[in-house]
């Protein structure tokens, strides 16, 4: 995919060459300043008609007309050297390789010197940013329309041309990978419910660790029924679909132990139960497995960069329907973990997954604990579509998430977690604890309950019922389906030491 190369860019035959251009002096950017030498100076001819723009991303397409080797120029403006940041960077190169795409480029060329701020320290999250737009960014959803255009044109190969060299095409690759994970993420949420069922999820993830040779467990009903995953098996009791318990491991150290665990929703179809929701709200309601995509496309990223990380990815995927064998209000079951539950809500069903595979976790040895769910209505009212709802019981592991999604520009922001909010998920007066005390604060409360499972196990929640789906298109992707949280939880586990 990346190729780097050390040579003159006015040297160079591609089919596009992209340059990126400063406001700061053109005569101090070099490769502009060859680029317009060898075109007798129309470069600058065409900045001052305004057809050449470096205001912070402007994208102005040159031909060359056979004047050098490169076919056509893509300038991109990046604004003020000093203004530049590398959320800013890759959220602007973003459209530069979307207008790629519906050009029909699939082979192109970069003066990477020309894009990067001069700052060494930043340079190859710079160049990691470059990565991710290329595979995210022009990123089209598969539909089912039967008149459908051609299949769109990705990038498929990139000349980088620099003379610094360290670690530039690992940083590509790895910036690559991550969004390659969000992509996939994304597929798995566009999927419609009748061709993602539990058993259709289950059979992705295991193509998933073919490929990058993980280990991988698909627990089938009888097997959930042996471990007494009650909680998961109350919420699958009305469809005619058998649930799956995912389990996937990835080992990076020497011995598999202490192995982080990634917990993601796999709802593939929420009615609410009897409890059920309205007709406005059960549309989409096939991206309740968001969570479930995250952490398959995460695990994805991890298998092509191999961080030195054991891992360990757990789905408890069903959909949640409505029959004479479905669970009910007032109903009480008891979790893997022994504590029994009050049902006051069946479309408070996620959590009930989420907590069985949490206690899964713990049993099997995972010394820290991430879940990933679209878990409320309430974190959406809370922080909109932009941020990610999330809340811990340790704040180093914390931390180490919020750095993660800073550097991936994935935002989250910490709600609180305090006794009061604990007390009244413990609230029952026939059950240890219950499954909805109400709507008052219950994004809260949603992660309380599976707060109560992980205990003392360093856990993380993210809520993220807001951010996976985009209203429109947007700078890093279309309309639909975000694969929001893929990038920061591989980004995780890659900046572990």
């Amino acid at each position: 995919m990346f190729n780097l190369l050390n040579k003159k860019v006015t040297e160079h035959q591609t089919e596009a060459l992209i340059v990126g251009l400063f406001e700061e002096n053109k005569e101090g950017q070099s490769e502009y300043q060859q680029l317009n030498d060898s075109l007798n100076g129309q470069l600058d001819d065409l900045v001052k008609s305004g057809d050449i723009s470096n205001q912070f991303g402007k994208i102005s397409k040159v031909h060359t007309l056979g004047s050098i080797p490169a076919k056509r120029l893509y300038l991109i403006g990046l604004g003020k050297r000093s203004e530049l940041t590398v959320g800013s960077f890759r959220k602007k190169i973003g459209p530069l390789f979307k207008q790629l795409s519906k050009d029909g480029i699939n082979n192109a060329s970069l003066a990477l010197d020309s894009l990067i701020a001069i700052n060494e320290e930043q340079r190859l999250n710079y160049i990691e940013a470059i990565g991710e737009a290329i595979a995210i960014a022009p990123h089209q959803l598969e539909t089912y329309h039967t008149d459908r255009e051609e299949a769109p044109v990705y990038l498929t190969n990139l000349d980088m041309i620099s003379e610094e060299e360290s670690g530039v095409a690992q940083a590509a690759d790895t910036g690559y990978a991550l969004g390659n994970g969000t992509n996939i993420a994304r597929h798995l949420v566009n999927l419609p419910a009748n061709l993602l069922t539990a058993r259709d999820l289950a059979a992705f993830a295991e193509n998933i660790a073919t490929k990058h040779h993980f280990d991988i467990e698909i627990l089938d009903k009888e097997a959930i029924e042996e471990l007494g995953m009650g909680a998961l098996l109350a919420v699958n009791q009305g469809s005619h679909e058998p649930p799956r318990f995912i389990v996937m491991k990835y080992q990076g150290k020497d011995q598999w132990e202490s192995p982080v665990a990634f917990v993601g929703k796999g709802i593939t179809f929420d009615t609410g139960g009897y409890s059920i929701k309205p007709k406005d709200g059960i549309v989409g309601m096939k991206m309740d497995m968001g969570g479930a995509a995250s952490v398959i496309g995460a695990m994805d990223a991890i298998g092509h960069i191999k961080p030195n990380e054991n891992v360990m990815a757990l789905i408890p995927a069903t959909d949640n329907m409505i029959s004479g064998h479905a669970f009910k209000p007032d109903d009480v079951i008891v979790s893997m973990s022994g504590k029994t539950i009050e049902i006051r809500n069946t479309d408070a069903e996620g959590r009930l997954a989420m907590a069985d595979a949490v206690t899964y976790a713990k049993q099997n040895g995972a010394a820290k604990i991430v879940d990933i769910a679209t878990l409320t209505g309430g974190v959406v009212v809370a922080l909109g579509d932009q941020v990610t709802g999330a809340m811990t019981n340790d704040d180093q592991w914390y931390e180490e998430i919020q750095t993660a999604s800073e550097q991936v520009d994935e935002p989250i922001w910490q709600l609180p977690y305090l006794d009061v909010y604990k007390k009244q998920v413990a609230t029952s007066h026939i059950a240890d604890i219950n499954n909805s005390p109400g709507r008052k604060a219950h994004a809260i409360l949603a992660g309380a309950f599976v707060g109560a499972f992980a205990e003392d196990t360093p856990w993380v929640h993210l809520d993220i019922a807001g951010t996976a789906m985009a209203e429109a298109e947007h700078d890093l992707g279309p309309k639909g389906p975000t694969g929001v949280m893929a990038r920061t939880l591989a980004k995780t586990i890659i900046n572990a030491k």
